[in-house]
């Protein structure tokens, strides 16, 4: 036999292992298809409607993605181009779902320790490494900031390619089912405003402001004077640039500084998707340094994921060995409403509204992940192939567990009761629903 015929017949041989791999973990018919490494196609189902087709680019890609834990091996394999998904992502998210079930974790395990030709194969060695390494104790001061550089300080050209205008990275919200990306994030901005009760003259502090986008609002819309503060150095820059061509540089400031150095005093706060960055021992801190800044009968926005209502108990500290804690929120932590409640109302906090917008994040998940995919190339060439990869990964993998309850956001409005006792909110909820003038 010569040296090609033995390869192809050792190729077929270990395409036959996946195959029969395969179907045991993921029987016929699928919603999607599979090709392998030799371009040969595998049909999920007889009618050819399949959505999307999961690539297996090597031999040994599919059991290597498989190795526990899980979530970081078919990651890395997503992440390196061992395995690709071509078409909606989502599609291969539900098969996964019915494999991760715990019921059939143990069944799993027994199929990948027979399937030993195949799992033989070793890990390439990488030339590039993406994944965050953090130096020092967590949640310190000077590794926090390490953690939010690794996310946000990224080319501003990159977050423009799928971002609204406004470059608004939280969850929008739309009033409408075909709303744009840009009137969600604009009613969501609003919405934020209207919570606060916010009013000209009012000094509001947004603490995680982003690129700036609720100052500008807020400055632009209601006559706040308003400061922003960041860790990531780009959003620095790109907020301050957004705010001085909008004439904004009278009544707004962004800094770039820490919760934990806050100064001031403030009318109204609000907090869009910074606490998942606290961690859950830093709550209580994080609550108490918004607290000393607020006035008596002042409000507090609170914006952040937590864990949804089909969504398993937080898991003990795993030392950055899943996804996304590797390569996308290092030290990053979803802790309970109930957590972040009992943390806010311990420094004194009232609570006056909840409102779950997790639907809302899934729709905008889907569209920040339909932009990326639209303009693929250019994010290649903004954050490189493995990077853009991360996060094409990342944003379809949150909008599947938001549509399916693992995950929610919640927006809590809590208030600073003064001397006697009051908070500035108005008897009812009906002024968030009236028409602006």
């Amino acid at each position: 036999m010569t040296a090609n015929h033995a390869g192809d017949a050792r190729s077929d041989e270990l395409k036959d292992r996946t195959v029969h791999l395969l179907e045991a973990i993921a029987p016929a018919p699928r919603p999607f298809d599979v090709r392998f490494w030799d371009g040969t196609l595998l049909a999920g189902c007889e009618s050819g409607t399949a959505s999307a087709t999961l690539v297996l680019r090597e031999p040994g890609a599919l059991v290597r993605a498989l190795e526990p834990p899980i979530d970081l091996s078919a990651g890395e394999a997503f992440v390196h181009g061992e395995i690709d998904v071509e078409g909606d992502l989502a599609v291969v998210f539900e098969a996964a779902d019915a494999l991760l079930d715990d019921a059939r974790r143990a069944p799993l395990l027994r199929r990948l320790r027979t399937a030993g030709a195949v799992a033989g194969l070793r890990r390439r060695t990488r030339a590039t490494d993406v994944s965050a390494k953090l130096r020092g104790r967590k949640h310190a001061p000077r590794r926090d900031a390490s953690a939010v550089r690794y996310h946000y300080d990224l080319p501003v050209a990159f977050y423009r390619l799928w971002l609204d205008r406004r470059m608004t990275y939280s969850c929008g919200y739309f009033v409408r089912p075909d709303a744009t990306l840009d009137q969600a994030q604009e009613a969501k901005l609003e919405l934020v405003c209207r919570k606060l009760r916010l009013r000209s003259g009012h000094r509001l502090l947004d603490i995680g402001c982003g690129w700036g986008s609720l100052v500008q609002w807020a400055a632009e819309r209601y006559g706040a004077v308003a400061t922003g503060v960041t860790l990531a150095e780009n959003q620095v820059a790109e907020a301050r640039v957004r705010l001085a061509e909008a004439g904004l540089d009278d009544r707004t400031r962004v800094e770039r500084r820490d919760y934990r150095d806050l100064d001031g005093t403030f009318d109204r706060i609000a907090s869009v998707g910074m606490s998942e960055h606290v961690g859950r021992a830093g709550l209580e801190r994080y609550f108490r340094a918004a607290w000393d800044r607020l006035v008596p009968g002042g409000l507090m926005l609170n914006h952040a994921i937590d864990r949804g209502p089909t969504g398993v108990a937080p898991a003990p500290d795993t030392g950055g060995n899943t996804f996304i804690q590797r390569y996308v929120f290092p030290d990053g932590e979803i802790v309970d409403l109930a957590e972040v409640i009992r943390a806010a109302e311990a420094v004194g906090f009232e609570v006056r509204d909840v409102e779950d917008l997790r639907e809302h994040y899934a729709t905008t998940l889907r569209h920040w992940v339909r932009n990326l995919e639209s303009a693929w190339e250019e994010a290649v060439r903004q954050v490189g192939d493995e990077r853009a990869r991360v996060w094409r990964l990342f944003m379809a993998g949150c909008a599947h567990q938001f549509d399916r309850g693992r995950l929610a956001v919640h927006q809590v409005l809590l208030g600073k009761p003064d001397v006697r006792g009051r908070v500035d909110v108005p008897p009812t909820r009906a002024d968030l629903h009236a028409v602006r003038s």
